[in-house]
């Protein structure tokens, strides 16, 4: 019964809002990312990206809104990457996973929020913490344009999908802390442990004062591990498999696809240059 009013829907979305095939063409030819794809996975993200904008809410800030242009392919793009992580998942998986998203709300710059934290003595710090992106449990997901404008390619950042990855984090808490829904397959027990691995050896190199194999900002709490390590799954994979093989086999595993597959090529060098954080 309810797989027959499903389809129902689909039929009565396609006949209300007929797909766009130029203008996600037309997309695809913007983002390496996206232009890397497949025919048959790329057929079925134009699909999600075009259902994802008419359930969610895209929207400028006024000020970025009067400088800059944001058409259809423009949309189609941003939603494709955010869609490109449930693209292995059914759809009643996907919607399930996106549910705590209602708006993607793009500022003109990094923004600041002031932050406290307390160390490991007990003593509170307070400081101006600069931020390509936040989000919360049910709360908007929060981009800085240039950072959305540098995202799209195989450098290894990605401020989408980073933030996406953590409203997959907060399928089942308030907070991040890495540790999402997992399908059945996987028992949690290998997730923590798999992590926990990646996450001491991040710290082992910051103690040696050694360059980390992916950014160090996966140092700095175990829900931004798994948001940089889901950046670095989708745009950087040969760098995540050669540097923690078994932790690109679990998320393969867990977002059921493996990009490896749609790398265009090994580049020689990546973007090195520092990004604001993202939370």
């Amino acid at each position: 019964m309810l797989g027959h009013l499903r389809r129902w829907r689909e039929r009565q979305f396609t006949t209300r809002h007929p797909f766009p095939e130029e203008a996600w063409a037309e997309a695809r030819t913007r983002l390496p990312l996206l232009a890397a794809l497949p025919a048959g996975e790329a057929g079925r993200l134009g699909v999600r990206a075009w259902q994802f904008l008419h359930a969610k809410r895209l929207s400028l800030h006024p000020d970025l809104a009067e400088s800059t242009s944001f058409d259809l392919p423009a949309k189609l793009a941003l939603a494709a990457q955010a869609c490109l992580l449930t693209l292995g998942w059914s759809d009643e998986e996907h919607l399930e996973a996106f549910a705590n998203v209602h708006e993607v709300l793009t500022l003109p710059d990094a923004f600041r929020r002031q932050v406290e934290e307390m160390d490991e003595f007990g003593v509170m710090h307070e400081y101006q913490d600069e931020r390509a992106g936040e989000t919360s449990h049910q709360g908007p997901v929060v981009v800085a344009f240039p950072d959305l404008m540098e995202s799209g390619d195989f450098t290894g950042f990605n401020v989408l999908i980073h933030e996406f990855a953590h409203k997959l984090d907060l399928g089942n808490s308030l907070d991040v802390d890495g540790f999402p829904p997992l399908p059945r397959e996987i028992d949690p027990r290998e997730w923590h442990r798999v992590f926990m691995e990646v996450w001491e050896d991040l710290q082992a190199h910051l103690e040696r004062g050694e360059e980390t194999p992916i950014d160090d900002y996966a140092a700095t709490h175990p829900g931004e591990c798994f948001a940089v390590c889901c950046e670095a799954f989708f745009t950087a994979p040969d760098l995540l498999d050669a540097a923690y093989p078994a932790l690109f086999q679990l998320l393969v595993r867990y977002f059921r696809q493996d990009p490896l597959t749609r790398l265009p090529g090994l580049s020689a060098e990546r973007s090195a240059s520092a990004h604001p954080k993202r939370h």
